[in-house]
C-alpha cells in the first residue's frame, strides 16, 4: 500500500490547479507553492510552503514582516531566492490593497474596522493611523502617524493635520489599536481625541470618529458617546 506521503506527491502541481480552478480556490499553501515553484529532495513545493506556514503559525503578516534571510531558516527547500520571491509577492498584494482602498467608502465604524482590523489586531505596540477622506467619505490615503501609548501631551496635531492638508482631505478618521485586545477607550484616548477634534474644527478638517481596534472587536468613540 502506498503511504500518504507518496500519494500526496502524485497530486497535480499547484500551478495546474490554479489554471484549472483559479487562484480563489487554492489554499494558502498552494498559492505559496506557485511562487516557490519547486521543492527540494523528497518535499514538494506545497510541502515546503506548509513548513513555512507552520513556522509562522499560518500568520501571513508575520511572514511579511520577516526578513528574507530569516524566512528560510529551518525550512528545507526555501532558498534565499525563493524567500525573496515570497516577500516580493506579498508586497505586491499589499500595494494592490492600497490601490483599492482609495475607492473604499466609509459609511459606518464597521467599515473602518473591516479595512483596518487585519493589519492592526496583532500589533504588539499601539499605533495611530489617520485616514483621509474626500467629500463622499471615500478613503484617499491612510498613514501611520504615531507609535506608542496615545497621550495628548505627545500627540502633535500638526503631524496629524499636515498629512490631512497634504492630501486635501475633507475630513479624517483616527484609528489606533490596543495590543491587549480590549478596545475600551482610556481616559487619555478620549482626552487626546477631543484635542484633535478641536484642532480639526479650527482648520475646518473635522475628525469624524476615532476607532479603537482590539482582537477581532472594535470601539467607536462616537458611537459610545465619548466624543
Amino acid at each position: 500500500m502506498e503511504s500518504e506521503y507518496h500519494i500526496r506527491l502524485k497530486e497535480p502541481p499547484a500551478e495546474e490547479r490554479l489554471q484549472e480552478h483559479g487562484p480563489e480556490r487554492l489554499k494558502t499553501s498552494e498559492l505559496l507553492a506557485v511562487i516557490i515553484r519547486t521543492g527540494s529532495g523528497q518535499a514538494t513545493a506545497v510541502q515546503v510552503a506548509e513548513q513555512l506556514l507552520k513556522k509562522y503559525d499560518g500568520n501571513l503578516k508575520r511572514i511579511r514582516e520577516e526578513t528574507s534571510q530569516q524566512l528560510g531558516k529551518g525550512v528545507k527547500g526555501l532558498t534565499p531566492v525563493k524567500a525573496a520571491q515570497i516577500k516580493a509577492s506579498i508586497e505586491l498584494g499589499r500595494r494592490m490593497a492600497s490601490y483599492y482602498e482609495e475607492k473604499y467608502q466609509i459609511s459606518a465604524p464597521a467599515d473602518v474596522a473591516r479595512l483596518m482590523m487585519s493589519s492592526m489586531r496583532d500589533l504588539k505596540q499601539e499605533v495611530l493611523y489617520v485616514l483621509c477622506l474626500d467629500t463622499k467619505h471615500n478613503v484617499i490615503k491612510r498613514r501611520q502617524i504615531f507609535e506608542g501609548s496615545l497621550n495628548a501631551s505627545i500627540i502633535h496635531p500638526r503631524e496629524v493635520f499636515r498629512f490631512a492638508i497634504e492630501e486635501a482631505a475633507a475630513a479624517i478618521l483616527l484609528v489606533h489599536n490596543h495590543p491587549s485586545g480590549d478596545p475600551a477607550p482610556s481616559k487619555e484616548d478620549i482626552r487626546a481625541t477631543k484635542e484633535l477634534i478641536a484642532a480639526g474644527n479650527h482648520i475646518q478638517i473635522p475628525v469624524l470618529d476615532h476607532i479603537i481596534i482590539g482582537d477581532g472587536v472594535y470601539t467607536s468613540l462616537k458611537e459610545e458617546g465619548a466624543i
